[in-house]
């Protein structure tokens, strides 16, 4: 029903205009979105910042280490100072190690939870959008921001987020401790790493485009894939094939190229960092030894230095690695918080009525409705239909018959006038109690991967065996569903055929089992055989007995017993009254049915 408008809707699906990156204020909104757990986070820094602590401050001990050697050389060496300097060292190590862990799993428990969170959110997301934001966004697309863009930022996070707290609080350390230890020196570091920074900031502007169009290509891709396989029989039908494979191979070329560029920018990162860290050791060890010449240092000076650099610039590539992480990270946070923000369904929470027990009278006064704002597809709309009346609304393709049935289901609001069930306007309702009154069977049928029991059943609360049972029996579906291997416990995959004509009667059934008090039939039977139909047609008489029925129907003989017949055209009601009037009246209705009539003899 969500796709289908009578032909009125001009939407087409297709690939939702992406709004411009903004890194920083991405990033803030998934700062601000995981404000819940920031004391754990807070909690995983200080942890940092220990373990840190305990690993900069070894390079101090080991330069005093390395100076009690030297002297050692050229006289007697203290070896209970040596030793008890390998003790603490061991130790720190081990907190070290301790606290890293700590930290590393406090991460990974975090980054978890916040993406389950993220999940969840979406998922409550979707049952709060109104149908216009899936009339102009693929599914494709829709379930790459629920898939791909949120595992990207639960990776991300993972890897990245730990790695740079560890390596932000690594970078200070070292460099508090490299400035206490030898200011001349620290300089001589620090001077030798800007080079890393300046082509980082280069390297990071400049790929950052090409991670935002990755996902939007992966989307678009997502989106094509999912459309041909699910119109694959189509596809072939008309050849297809190679236009669908055309289209594939341009939008794969286009994900690789922009992958491609935006791996290769992330890639590069490492590699500099390592030529940095080694033009930092050259550096040290030139500067150093001229210090050491001079007597302005000691050799456990340098030695502590050589250990600071590979501290120093080791961060310095992990928070380039995670930086370029952050870019895939900012990209798919932008597409999720742009699901998030799209305008949802006005909440009902102030609306208290409560219905009781209703007969099914429904009216239609002065309704007025357009998909868009320049295009009417119900022109004032007014119609009674008597409780326990059986409505037929037919017409030509864009009439606008399934339309008046997305009214009345709340689907969509009206732009103007009412509609109301036993006198009740269904604005002064809410969507689920409305939803409540009826059932419905569809032209396509919706069946899942579950036994049969349970497809019957759906969301039906405390239902019985017997009236499982009783409603396949009134569809005439019970011998079939008995002779299957297990019955109506037999799970429904594709390991069992089903015709399309059983499929429509296990969702006649399930309507059975509902039982509301209002009934909608939506080309129910436009897509089976001729016999499968007058099944088919007599299962929905049952269906129907004691409930306002409303049938769409393209094959007008299945509507001759309707007490009410709508003919409408162009959003507007042309012609009413029952089947004998309506022929004898010998307008549109008339040449309709004679068309059909002639062309099936």
């Amino acid at each position: 029903m969500a796709n289908k408008h009578g032909g009125g809707h001009p939407g087409a699906p297709g690939m939702k205009g992406e709004k411009p990156n903004h890194f920083k204020a991405t990033i803030k909104k998934l700062i601000r979105y995981c404000k819940s757990y920031m004391p754990f986070i807070i909690f995983s820094l200080v942890l940092a910042f220990i373990s840190t602590a305990f690993t900069v401050y070894s390079p101090d001990l080991l330069s005093d280490m390395t100076d009690e050697i030297q002297q050692g050389l050229m006289g007697s060496m203290d070896l209970d100072f040596i030793q008890k300097i390998g003790y603490i060292l061991a130790v720190l190590y081990g907190l070290s190690f301790i606290f890293s862990y700590i930290q590393g799993f406090t991460m990974a428990t975090i980054t978890q939870r916040i993406t389950k969170k993220m999940r969840g959110d979406l998922s409550t997301k979707i049952n709060r959008l109104p149908l216009n934001y899936f009339d102009k966004t693929t599914v494709g697309n829709t379930l790459s921001r629920i898939t791909n863009d949120v595992d990207t930022i639960g990776q991300t996070l993972n890897n990245s987020l730990g790695q740079l707290v560890s390596a932000g609080a690594t970078f200070i350390g070292v460099l508090i401790m490299m400035f206490y230890t030898n200011w001349i020196m620290a300089i001589t570091a620090i001077l030798s790493t800007l080079l890393g920074f300046g082509l980082m900031s280069v390297i990071m502007a400049k790929s950052q485009k090409y991670f935002d169009n990755q996902q939007a290509q992966l989307a678009e891709i997502n989106g094509h894939i999912e459309e041909m396989y699910t119109g694959h029989q189509i596809v072939k039908v008309y050849n297809g094939e190679a236009e669908a494979i055309s289209t594939f191979h341009s939008t794969n070329d286009k994900l690789y190229d922009n992958a491609w560029r935006a791996q290769f920018m992330s890639g590069v990162m490492m590699p500099l960092m390592q030529f940095i860290g080694n033009f930092g050791y050259v550096a040290v060890c030139i500067v150093g030894a001229l210090l050491v010449i001079n007597d302005v240092i000691t050799i456990g000076v340098i030695v502590a230095f050589m250990v600071y650099i590979r501290l120093f610039t080791q961060p310095l590539a992990q928070i380039a690695q995670a930086a370029t992480n952050l870019q895939s990270t900012a990209a798919a946070a932008e597409r999720v918080f742009a699901f998030l923000e799209e305008p949802e369904l006005e909440r009902e929470d102030a609306k208290q009525i409560v219905l009781g027990e209703i007969k099914g009278a429904v009216s239609f006064e002065h309704v007025s409705f357009g998909y868009t704002e320049n295009q009417q597809v119900i022109n004032d709309f007014t119609l009674d239909v008597q409780a326990g009346q059986k409505v037929a609304i037919v017409g030509p393709t864009g009439a606008g018959k399934t339309t008046i049935v997305n009214l009345l289901m709340r689907f969509y609001e009206m732009n103007s006038g009412d509609i109301k069930i036993d006198g009740i306007s269904i604005k002064d309702l809410t969507r689920e109690q409305v939803h409540e009154q009826f059932c419905m069977v569809l032209q396509d049928t919706w069946l899942f991967e579950g036994s049969i029991r349970d497809n019957i059943v759906y969301s039906t609360q405390n239902v019985s065996e017997e009236q499982v049972i009783a409603a396949a029996k009134a569809v005439g579906m019970h011998q079939t569903i008995s002779a299957l291997p297990d019955g109506y416990n037999t799970m429904l995959n594709d390991k069992v055929s089903l015709s399309i004509g059983q499929k429509q009667l296990l969702t006649i059934a399930r309507a059975m089992i509902e039982n509301a008090p209002l009934l909608i039939l939506d080309e129910a039977t436009s897509s089976v055989d001729t016999r499968t139909e007058v099944q088919i047609q007599a299962a929905m008489d049952q269906l129907s007995v004691g409930k306002t029925s409303f049938v769409i129907a393209h094959r007008l003989s299945t509507i001759r017993n309707a007490d009410v017949i709508i003919v409408m055209k162009d959003g507007s009601i042309l012609e009413t009254g029952n089947h004998e009037e309506l022929l004898a009246r010998g307008g549109f209705y008339a040449d309709l049915y004679n068309s059909q009539f002639e062309s099936a003899s």
